[in-house]
């Protein structure tokens, strides 16, 4: 599957794609809905072929957590300066939000138990508490 394809079908399943001018809009969002905030950061995807992987897995993990997430997908143009403000450092990577907090990152594709495992960790620990790496 190429990636453009992927993206089409994140946005059929109302996953928007964000950039720095709409970001905080998609964050206050999710907040005032009471879920956690997921973003994608894929990289060049041409060179990070596991982007693909993880944005196919992306809605799956929304439906999994039941209202508990919901994700957008960051433009490519504002990969480099999202990826600054939220800690990125290796592609493809989901990062995970919360009232303006950063709870974790999660790089590359993973199995699904170890998706689900760090995830419920990550929305689930007290607010203030360090993140999991």
């Amino acid at each position: 599957m190429e990636f453009q394809q992927g993206k089409h079908d994140l946005t059929r399943r109302g996953l928007p794609e964000v950039d720095a001018a709409s970001v905080d809009r998609f964050l206050g969002a999710a907040n005032e809905a009471g879920a956690v905030a997921v973003l994608l950061s894929t990289g060049d995807t041409a060179r990070f072929m596991e982007a693909i992987d993880v944005a196919v897995v992306l809605p799956e993990l929304i439906d999994a957590f039941r209202g508990r997430l919901r994700g957008a997908v960051i433009a490519g143009r504002a990969e480099s300066e999202l990826g600054q403000r939220f800690g990125v450092r290796v592609q493809p990577t989901l990062i995970f939000i919360a009232k303006g907090e950063t709870l974790g990152l999660i790089a590359k594709i993973q199995d699904w138990s170890v998706y689900v495992d760090r995830i419920a960790k990550l929305i689930d620990r007290p607010r203030g508490a360090s993140a999991l790496s």
